[in-house]
């Protein structure tokens, strides 16, 4: 009989044991599966056709490909139409992500941000806004779970003065073509009411004033970031003010281009010398490291693409994992604590 019972007892030990690894098996395998489904994130621009956002998201298109598995990128082309963008938030809401990645179209109405933030916080879907910078950030502060990516605008304003001054005193020959010891010069304006290009319009020129040097602006006019508005804005510029015009700082690249283009109509901005208008802008896209390599164009500032896409995934997948955002960074939050600012560097010719 002590040996039935004993026989029962190891019995029934040893299916419990079996059940028991069986149950943590299962669990393992579910737990390896889950892990293995990658991060979905949903990225909202505010169009396909900026050039600055394609090398965005070019780049986070490469961060996909280094972490097959990990992340799932999908792109929403906003047309630069906050209806568009909106009803294309409402659905990514409905369906679900675990991400939200936002290029805000209409980040200059604090109502609108503040209602597409709600929209978010009500889902508990971690949100990071980025380079396009609301006009204050309470919207972004009231959820926990929000958080925006940028630059310093003074910062590039402040680089474009700095390529300016050294090109005047390098060169001032050149530039300074009536001989009035004053710089001259066009600003091409991003958009009215935008903080990015306010703040890149004035320390641009306080920068060159600071330095000593006298300025004079002959007109400044707002392109929209867009080239062919610039090129448009450039043309009759030109042909009012001729060699008058000294220097045209344009808020980007790709106004900075459309001046360019403008002014080789006429015969300038080829490579003579005697021909050539400084132009600076900002971006360092492709086309305007080739143009400045050529002579054709003065100078840029780099808005670091690679690591603007660097700092949104690590942040991101830091929020989805419910770790600190700046883990694996090397960023800091300025006094809104919810902000991120990517330094810029010059570019210019060697």
């Amino acid at each position: 009989m002590k040996i039935l019972k004993r026989i029962l007892t190891i019995f029934m030990v040893t299916a419990m044991i079996i059940v028991t690894l069986t149950d943590c098996s299962k669990k393992a395998v579910s737990t390896s599966s889950d892990q293995e489904k990658p991060v979905k994130v949903a990225v909202f621009l505010i169009d396909f056709t900026d050039k600055y956002i394609s090398l965005v998201r070019e780049n986070l298109e490469n961060i996909q490909k280094e972490n097959e598995g990990k992340v799932e990128f999908t792109f929403y082309d906003g047309k630069s139409d906050k209806a568009i963008q909106n009803e294309q938030i409402d659905k990514v809401l409905e369906e679900g992500t675990d991400l939200i990645l936002l290029n805000l179209v209409s980040y200059r109405d604090r109502e609108a941000v503040q209602t597409v933030i709600n929209k978010i916080k009500a889902t508990n879907i971690p949100v990071i806004l980025f380079n396009r910078e609301p006009l204050d950030k309470q919207a972004v502060q009231s959820y926990s779970k929000g958080y925006f990516v940028g630059t310093d605008a003074k910062e590039a304003g402040v680089l474009q003065g700095e390529i300016l001054i050294n090109a005047w005193n390098t060169n001032k020959e050149s530039i300074d073509k009536n001989r009035d010891n004053i710089m001259q010069y066009v600003m091409l304006e991003g958009e009215r009411n935008n903080i990015e290009a306010i703040e890149r319009t004035k320390y641009s020129v306080s920068t060159i004033q600071q330095a000593g040097i006298k300025t004079e602006e002959l007109e400044l006019k707002f392109a929209d970031w867009n080239t062919e508005l610039a090129q448009n804005a450039t043309e009759p510029l030109f042909l009012k003010y001729g060699d008058k015009i000294e220097v045209i700082i344009a808020n980007n690249d790709a106004m900075a281009i459309g001046a360019i283009q403008a002014l080789q109509k006429y015969g300038y901005n080829k490579g003579d010398k005697t021909k050539t208008i400084e132009i600076v802008g900002i971006d360092a896209i492709p086309e305007a490291q080739d143009l400045i390599r050529k002579g054709f164009m003065g100078g840029t500032v780099i808005q670091d693409a690679p690591a603007m896409a660097k700092a949104l995934y690590t942040v991101g997948m830091n929020l989805v994992y419910n770790r600190n955002p700046l883990d694996g960074t090397e960023y800091k939050f300025d006094d809104t604590g919810v902000a991120i600012r990517i330094p810029y560097k010059e570019y210019i010719s060697e």
